[in-house]
This record gives structure tokens, sequence and C-alpha cells, in this order.
């Protein structure tokens, strides 16, 4: 069995780690790994590669940035090359791996099906039913299109058996994110990352916010600023400022604010490591961010969602997080219960365990070990 196995961006990186090892186990997988180059950046990539132990990909894209329509397109043009030339050389791949939401994964595929490539989904049949946010769309061409579905939480099987997906195409598999937070927290926690920003554990918030509706919008982004301004007095907070907030900040005039708080550290992109050293240990976290509302419920933090809705409802119905939209005032009011210990952190969900890359690959085995019966 040759499975080509796709990553991106830097949210793929941590659920492709612990499936590559799972693979890299199993004598009957030879497993070439295709990085697209999305994120292209050392920042985003390189660094999330060396930490998470993943070895280099044996295929290089380079697609870059640009905008949806002209990435996905690149991803095409080049995984179809790679498939092919995959052909030419005598080793076909025999299934293609794709994980999450991000524009590769979609384009990869399409690309796939149109080459009669069968392909697995891992973190199929998340939904927001928010066909506003282009990992949506993504999701749903994805699912549509694979035709083996490895899903995270109890929610994603509901939902694919309601978009008529057979049952034996579908799979709970759990959530390979906490296979990899699971391996990789004692190595975080042994960071020097708190004592070189002078905190204390269970002690500081964490915020990361990058979604147009809460950056984008001038009086959005201000209010929420003040909120975070006013807390940091009785709170400090590590702010990790993705490229794009950073621009809004400075244009809004909004990052002098914030830099001028002796309480509130603001840093550039983190590495994995030096990140999850950061969450693992906060007292509250305050994100948009689909990963962190899942890693938050898998370390029982507290999590304010910066969003109206979420593909990963068990961390709200079951978990620590919580979804406040971009309200300053849902903010502030669930930040001082944290502080005042009201705020009930939830707990891990089933299957949360960190072995959901050794059922995917189970999985995978067994597939193939079931096509070729009936083949035969």
């Amino acid at each position: 069995m040759h499975i080509a196995c796709i990553v991106g961006a830097r949210p793929n990186f941590m659920k492709v780690a612990p499936i590559m090892r799972a693979m890299e186990s199993d004598e009957s997988i030879q497993a070439t790994l295709i990085h697209t180059g999305q994120h292209y950046d050392a920042a985003l990539s390189d660094v999330f590669f060396k930490e998470l132990g993943i070895r280099k990909p044996d295929i290089s894209l380079g697609v870059g940035s640009g905008s949806h329509a002209n990435q996905t397109a690149s991803v095409m043009i080049a995984i179809e090359e790679a498939i092919l030339e995959a052909q030419q050389k005598g080793n076909p791949f025999t299934r293609m791996l794709v994980v999450g939401d991000v524009n590769s994964t979609m384009a990869a595929t399409i690309a796939a099906a149109k080459l009669f490539l069968p392909v697995a989904h891992v973190e199929a049949g998340l939904r927001s039913f928010d066909r506003t946010m282009p990992e949506e769309i993504n999701r749903l061409l994805t699912d549509s299109i694979a035709d083996l579905l490895l899903v995270s939480e109890p929610a994603g099987v509901e939902n694919l058996k309601n978009e008529g997906h057979p049952d034996e195409r579908v799979h709970l598999v759990g959530n390979v994110m906490i296979d990899t937070l699971m391996t990789q927290l004692d190595r975080a926690k042994a960071q020097a990352t708190l004592s070189e920003l002078n905190l204390t554990a269970s002690s500081y918030g964490v915020v990361t916010l990058h979604r147009p509706s809460n950056v984008d919008h001038p009086e959005v982004l201000s209010s929420l600023i003040d909120v975070l301004v006013d807390i940091a007095d009785s709170m400090p907070l590590a702010f990790p400022i993705h490229p794009r907030t950073a621009g809004r900040l400075k244009e809004f005039g909004l990052f002098e604010k914030l830099e001028s708080h002796a309480n509130i550290h603001c840093l550039g992109p983190l590495g994995y490591l030096d990140f999850l050293c950061l969450t693992s240990q906060a007292k509250v976290i305050v994100t948009d961010s689909g990963g962190l509302q899942e890693e938050s419920t898998a370390l029982k933090v507290p999590c304010l969602t910066m969003r109206d809705n979420t593909e990963r409802p068990i961390t709200c119905t079951m978990g620590s997080s919580t979804l406040i939209g971009n309200s300053a005032e849902k903010l502030k009011k669930h930040l001082q219960e944290v502080l005042d210990g009201s705020y009930k952190s939830g707990e891990c969900p089933k299957l949360w365990d960190g072995n959901a890359s050794k059922r995917i690959v189970k999985v995978l085995v067994e597939c193939e070990v079931s096509d070729l019966a009936t083949s035969e």
C-alpha cells in the first residue's frame, strides 16, 4: 500500500505527524509525504517539521500564497503531476490521505478523484454550517469526494449520515491533534518560555486572533483590545500576534495600546513547543482558532472562542470552550468568571486519548485488505 500524505499549512502538520509515525511502524505501508507549500514561511512551516519530528517532505511543491482560486488551482496542477509521476516511475500511489480543511486538502482531493485515486479524509464530518467560511466549503467538497471518512467526534458521524454517506465509509477514530499534544506535552512544559516572559503557571491568559470578523473592523477590534487591556491589570496576557492581525492593529492605531501595557506580552509567531508551553499552563485562552478549542478541551483550560459557530461542538457541550462571537461584553463577563473561579472547564471526550493515529492506520489497512478481496 503506497499512501500519499498531503500537508500544506501549519494546522496540517500537527495532524500528520502522529499518522506518519504510525504508518512507519507498519511494514505494509509505504508513505510519501507531499508538502504543497501553502504555508511557505519558515516560522509557519519548517520549525513545525523540526519540533514535531516529521521527516523532510519527500515532495515539496512550493505553491505559495495567492487568492483561494489561484492557490487551489496551483495545488491541483502540482498534485496531478506528482500522482502521474509516481505512476510513470512504476510506484503508483494506491491511496491519498488528506487532513483538516485548508485549501490544499480540498484541492488535492479533487486532483486525486479526477485520476481515480481513493482518498481518506482525517477530520471528516466537521461542520460549522456557515458557508461564509472558506474552510466549510473545503470540508463539504472534500467529504463529498473522499471514499474513506475518518471522524474525530460523534457530531461528525451524524453530519455525514445526514448528508447520505454510507456507514461503511464512516469511521469514528478520535482526534489526531490530541495525539500530538500528548506526545509533546512534557517537552513543551520543559521549555523556558514562561520564565523568559516572567509568567507563572495558571496565572496568565493566552490570546490568538486572526479571523476577519474579529480583526478587520476597527470598532470591533478596538472594543476587544479595550477589554484585554483592562483584564491585563489583573492577569498578564501572552499575545502571539498573527501577521494579519498585526497589520490591522497598526492600521487602526491599536498596536501601541497593547505594547505600552506592562502586563501584555506582544509576541511574534511561535513554534509548536513554545506555544504549547504557554497554552497548556494558561489560566484561560481567548481565541478564534479551531485547533485551540480542541487542545484546550484536552488540557481542561477555559477557552473563550471568539466565533458565532464551531465545527467542533463537543468542545462546547463537553469540553472547556464557550462561544462568544466578537462580543466585548461577553468576553469581559467570561474573563471575570475565570478570574473568580466560577468558569467550568469540562472534560476530555472519549477517543481523544492519544491513539487516534493508530486507529486510522488500522482502518487504512483493513480497507486495503477488503478492497483486495473484493477485486479478486
